[in-house]
């Protein structure tokens, strides 16, 4: 069986410096928002290369918190994707505004910025694009859009943390940028997490006090909030991931690379590999192809015992959960038969070689089969 991805592996390679972290941890007793949780702070704000960072709950909750920061609710709008995954409409609407979709580029699944304009009402507040499966958006049209018409950016970057855009680290691209620590990403906890990072004092220090309540000061509440602290034990194991995060990320473009080349024979129409643009890299969160017969070749891949997943399988625009904003089939058309072609294969660090040319046989093994019976 060939895992999805491989945390065991992971884990494995800084083993003794989680145990240690941990038991300190154990040893001061300060579970929530502990020493350990400003360390991060400090650290991860150099690393983007921001003045701020505020460690949350989880890369979901951060999301709310910069809306709720930007006072944006009931009549607003904020502008975003509807190819990602639910978190993103979720939280516009939790916070009472109206996500306003707008389509997505063929390549790089990220939301096409030629589209952006002519989303805009006398509503819109802020424009929330995703940088989708380790790349980032065209964040300098999109911060020029916003400028133009008085907008605020909110990058959701929970898929890419640690990519680069013309030189400047992701989450650090617009006012706010927001991340998840899932498990499964390329820099994850061993649980739940999040960070919101900002240049911006008062956006700073309104997040940080909305994530605990909205308090200044113990039992001192100065706005409405939310209960998104992190754990220590996470930042215990965020601080021991740090130090291996960059060869990580250097990691998994060896394997992006490999696969790349031994796709390359296998004709566009049959299967599309990721496409990185120029100026950018990606920390391929997922390594997502493009193909018709994805139905076969998930089936394919299962029995050959290979993890597979499908990011994402339903626009926001047709989910259930968006009935009431009364979108329909064909308003987003190139979202829509992305979400019935997409396939993300195995991808992370510890990708083996060998577990690369297995798969890869797995997905054009039947092409040649078919080939073969002509």
């Amino acid at each position: 069986m060939i895992p999805f991805v491989d945390l065991k592996a992971g884990y494995q390679a800084i083993r003794e410096d989680v145990h240690t972290r941990i038991n300190d941890v154990l040893e001061h007793g300060k579970f929530i928002m502990g020493p350990e949780v400003a360390e991060l702070e400090t650290r991860l704000a150099e690393f983007v290369g921001t003045k701020h960072c505020i460690a949350a709950g989880n890369g979901t909750d951060t999301l709310l918190i910069s809306l709720m920061a930007l006072g944006i609710g009931p009549g607003d709008e904020v502008i975003t994707t509807p190819f990602t995954f639910i978190a993103t409409g979720e939280m516009i609407m939790l916070a009472g505004a109206k996500p306003v979709f707008v389509d997505i580029k063929p390549k790089t699944y990220n939301i096409d910025v030629e589209l952006i304009e002519a989303a805009i009402t006398p509503n819109t507040r802020a424009i929330m694009p995703v940088s989708l499966y380790g790349q980032c958006a065209d964040m300098d049209a999109i911060n020029a859009i916003a400028a133009e018409h008085g907008l605020t950016v909110i990058e959701d970057a929970a898929q890419s943390f640690g990519a680069e855009y013309k030189g400047r680290k992701s989450c650090a691209l617009s006012t706010i940028g927001s991340t998840s620590f899932f498990p499964s990403k390329p820099l994850g906890c061993y649980g739940d997490g999040g960070a919101l990072f900002t240049d911006d004092d008062d956006l700073a220090t309104a997040m940080r006090e909305i994530r605990v309540h909205g308090q200044d000061r113990r039992y001192h509440h100065s706005r409405i909030g939310v209960n998104s602290r992190l754990d220590s034990l996470q930042a215990a194991v965020l601080l021991a991931k740090l130090g291996r995060f960059e060869w990580e990320v250097g990691q998994r473009q060896v394997v992006a690379d490999r696969y790349l080349s031994l796709l390359a024979d296998v004709p566009a129409d049959l299967l599309e590999p990721p496409e990185v643009m120029p100026d950018c890299t990606s920390v391929f969160a997922q390594f997502t192809i493009s193909t018709p017969n994805r139905d076969a070749l998930l089936q394919r891949l299962k029995e050959a015992g290979i993890a597979t997943a499908v990011h994402y399988p339903i626009p926001l625009h047709l989910q259930q959960a968006f009935a009431p904003l009364r979108g329909k089939r064909g308003d987003h058309p190139v979202a829509e038969s992305a979400a019935q072609r997409v396939l993300s294969l195995p991808m992370h660090a510890y990708l083996t070689a060998e577990q690369q040319k297995q798969i890869v046989e797995a997905v054009i093994g039947g092409r040649r089969r078919r080939r073969a019976g002509r």
